[in-house]
């Protein structure tokens, strides 16, 4: 069993900053990747950006230098700084664990909403 415990989402203002938090415990035999996922209603479900154990990166084409991706390994923490948000960020954004042997983990989803 893995857990992902995910906070950091909410309210806030078009131009504002939020910072999600993602830790992952329980079974997990080794990380390949931890990203973060987004799904808008009506959308489908679309990567934000995610991070491998060594350190690449890749973002969704929207990010465009707004949202900063980190991983602390040792803790199995992965952090989202999102600034200059638009009320377009708006959904639900959902943690994800690339894990050994072909396990992939997602979090329950926390609502991130821009508008003034």
């Amino acid at each position: 069993q893995v857990q992902l415990v995910e906070s950091g989402g909410g309210l806030v203002q078009p131009g504002g900053s939020l910072r999600l938090s993602c830790a992952a415990s329980g079974k997990i035999f080794g990380i390949n990747a931890m990203g973060w996922y987004r799904q808008a209603p009506g959308e489908e479900r679309e990567l934000v950006a995610d991070i491998t154990s060594g350190g690449s990166i890749k973002y969704g084409d929207f990010v465009k230098g707004r949202f900063t991706i980190s991983m602390d390994n040792a803790k199995r923490t992965v952090y989202l700084q999102m600034d200059s948000l638009k009320p377009e960020d708006t959904a639900v954004y959902y943690c994800n664990v690339n894990g050994w042997y072909g396990r992939s983990d997602w979090g329950q989803g926390t609502q991130v909403t821009v508008s003034s």
